[in-house]
C-alpha cells in the first residue's frame, strides 16, 4: 500500500470495512490465537525529558522506585507458573540499573524457565549492554520509535534523536532479537501524513511487533493539557499497520482500555490486534508507575475474559515473531 492510499484511508469517515479487512488480514496470517505477555514494571527512574511521559527525570512529584533483582525474578517465576510465557522487562531509562544486574536477572528468569521468552522494554542503553542481553537469554527488544516526523521526536525527546533510535533497532536486529518498535497516535502537530510515515517505517524495519497507542496526558508534564489522542483514528493506525505489515504481532494497548473501559481492547481485536500484555507489577509500584494518568489495570483474568469477549482464542504458545521463525529455518538450513 502507496503512502497516499494510506493517508486517504485514514481519513475515511465510516472505518468499519477497513477494521472488517485488518481483520481478515490477521486471521490470514496469524489464525484467531491471541499471545498474552506478563508485564513486569521494575523501575520508574529515567533519566530522559520526554515532554509527554510522567516518568520523565523532572518529574517530583511521582515516588520513584525499584525492584529488587530477586523480587523481580521471583515475580516472573509466579507470571510463568500462571502459564504465560513471555515476560516483560519493562522500565524508564535506567541506569541504577547495570549491566551486570540485568544480565542476572534475566539469566536468572531463563535458567528457572527455559521455556519462555524475554522481552526488554527498557530503552536506549549502550550497544555492549544488547549483546551482553542477548548472550544471557533476551529474546526481544520493544524500542517504540513514537514518531517518524525528525521534527516532532526531537521537539518531545529533548537531548535524543530519532536517527539515533533507528540505528539501535537496525543494531538490535542484527544481534537477532525480535525487535519492536510503534508510534504515538495523537501528538500536538502531528499530521495524516506523519501517522502514514509511520506505518511505512515499521515496514521498512520489517518489525516483528509493534505498540501502537494513543497520546494520554499525563499532570506532571509540559503537555498536560494537550486533549487524549482519538480512539477511532488510533484503530485505523493499527488497522493499517496490520494490512501493510501482515505478520507483525500487534497488542491491543492498555491505554486504549483508558479511553474505552469498556470496549477499547476489544474493538483493537477486532482491528487487527493479535496480543494483549496484562500488568503484573505490585501495586505499591504500579501506582507509581504513571507514564499517562488514569491508567486501566488490565491483570490476567480481565485480559483472558477481553480475549474470549472480542470471540477470540487464549494462546498457550511463546508467540514467537512467524518472520523471525521463518528467518531462523532459512537460517538452519544453510
Amino acid at each position: 500500500m502507496e503512502r497516499k492510499e494510506i493517508i486517504e484511508r485514514l481519513k475515511e469517515g465510516s472505518p468499519e470495512e477497513l477494521f472488517k479487512e485488518a481483520d481478515r488480514v490477521r486471521k490470514t496470517y496469524l489464525d484467531d490465537e491471541v499471545h498474552i505477555r506478563g508485564i513486569i514494571e521494575f523501575s520508574n527512574y529515567c533519566c530522559r525529558s520526554c515532554l509527554y511521559c510522567g516518568l520523565r527525570r523532572e518529574n517530583e512529584n511521582i515516588r520513584r522506585y525499584r525492584m529488587l533483582p530477586d523480587e523481580i525474578i521471583k515475580l516472573a517465576n509466579e507470571i510463568t507458573q500462571c502459564g504465560v510465557k513471555t515476560i516483560v522487562l519493562q522500565s524508564g531509562d535506567d541506569f541504577g540499573f547495570s549491566q551486570k544486574v540485568l544480565c542476572r536477572i534475566i539469566e536468572k528468569i531463563k535458567e528457572e524457565n527455559p521455556e519462555i521468552a524475554i522481552t526488554l522494554s527498557i530503552g536506549e542503553r549502550p550497544l555492549d549492554d544488547y549483546k551482553a542481553f542477548k548472550d544471557v537469554g533476551a529474546d526481544r527488544y520493544l524500542l517504540k520509535h513514537e514518531t517518524a516526523n525528525l521534527k516532532l521526536y526531537e521537539r518531545f525527546h529533548p537531548g535524543q534523536t530519532l536517527k539515533r533510535r533507528l540505528q539501535i533497532l537496525e543494531y538490535l536486529k542484527k544481534l537477532d532479537y525480535q525487535i519492536g518498535a510503534g508510534n504515538i497516535v495523537g501528538l500536538p502537530n502531528q499530521t495524516l501524513e506523519d501517522l502514514a510515515d509511520d506505518i511505512l517505517l515499521m515496514k521498512r524495519l520489517d518489525v516483528d511487533m509493534a505498540g501502537i497507542g494513543p497520546f494520554i496526558s499525563q499532570k506532571d508534564t509540559p503537555l498536560r493539557n494537550h486533549p487524549s489522542g482519538n480512539l477511532d483514528l488510533t484503530l485505523k493506525v493499527l488497522a493499517l499497520t496490520r494490512i501493510v505489515t501482515k505478520y507483525t504481532h500487534l497488542p491491543a494497548t492498555t491505554a486504549l482500555s483508558t479511553l474505552n473501559p469498556t470496549y477499547g481492547q476489544v474493538l483493537a481485536f477486532r482491528s487487527g490486534a493479535n496480543v494483549i500484555m496484562p500488568d503484573f507489577t505490585p501495586e505499591e509500584e504500579r501506582k507509581n508507575y504513571i507514564i499517562y494518568d488514569n491508567k486501566t489495570r488490565v491483570d490476567l483474568e480481565k485480559a483472558k475474559t477481553i480475549i474470549l469477549e472480542a470471540g477470540r482464542k487464549i494462546s498457550t504458545a511463546r508467540g514467537d515473531s512467524l518472520k523471525w521463525k521463518r528467518h531462523q529455518k532459512a537460517f538452519a538450513s544453510i
